[in-house]
């Protein structure tokens, strides 16, 4: 079993920060802090949505429409916090 949950553990991991890199830039870009127009911003932020839209898309699908307000990325974010941290741990005792 421990065998499953090292990867798949670290996958988790890697696949937090990614969301708190992309939350966060979201939020400076919002706020005028980072510019769209420089290459680096725009490849990194490019980079992080192409990573993250095949969790987000399913995610919006069942939501409802909140037009002007994303719901997906917090709904992924609580999805990756509490397999990460309750249920692979219960899997692991078991």
């Amino acid at each position: 079993m421990m065998a499953i949950y090292g990867p798949l553990a670290l996958i988790l991991t890697v696949v937090f920060w990614i969301m708190i890199i992309h939350i966060i830039m979201s939020w400076l870009i919002s706020f005028n802090v980072l510019n769209t127009h420089q290459p680096m911003v725009s490849q990194v932020w490019l980079g992080l949505n192409r990573l993250l839209e095949p969790i987000y898309q399913p995610i919006r699908r069942i939501l409802p429409n909140t037009s002007p307000l994303d719901l997906a990325p917090l709904v992924a974010f609580i999805i990756v916090i509490s397999l990460r941290d309750f249920i692979l741990p219960e899997l692991l005792l078991r």
